[in-house]
């Protein structure tokens, strides 16, 4: 008793807007980044440890932070990976690298780009700083990127 139905596919697209917020902390993050050329982090109550990028937990006490801590725009590599080759995505044109880096004062790490033209000269542990766009968009690539010192 089986019967084959035949299958009829209507291709065609649904456009959905829709806004996406990152909440408060990264939005004060953020701003300070576009509007100041300022990085900050917040300090836990507890065991001082200090986030950067800011979360409102910490991960080691589960206390809600509400300290802010302006840090400065220098920090070294704690590791870092090598693009060499491009996409019409990239924000740099290569060799650039990704790099983790923890800026000075703060307990966490964060990744974010590092330009320099020649990927012999990338090491763990140099110091490097932060390239502030001239027009910012309020977005993480404010911080356009960070340069050996």
């Amino acid at each position: 008793m089986s019967q084959e139905i035949e299958k009829k596919v209507f291709r065609g697209r649904i456009k959905v807007p829709y806004k996406h917020t990152a909440g408060a902390y990264v939005e004060k993050f953020i701003t300070e980044i576009g509007k100041n050329n300022k990085i900050f982090g917040v300090k836990c109550p507890k065991c001082k440890k200090i986030y950067v990028p800011p979360k409102m937990i910490c991960f080691e006490c589960f206390e809600k932070m509400e300290e802010w801590v302006e840090l400065g725009n220098q920090g070294i590599v704690k590791g870092f990976t090598i693009i060499t080759h491009s996409t019409p995505i990239m924000p740099l044109e290569p060799p650039f690298a990704y790099g983790i880096i923890k800026l000075d004062g703060a307990d966490t790490d964060f990744v974010h780009i590092i330009k320099e033209s020649d990927p012999e000269k990338l090491k763990i542990g140099m110091k490097v700083k932060a390239v502030f766009k001239e027009k910012p968009r309020k977005r993480i690539l404010d911080i356009e990127y960070f340069e050996p010192i």
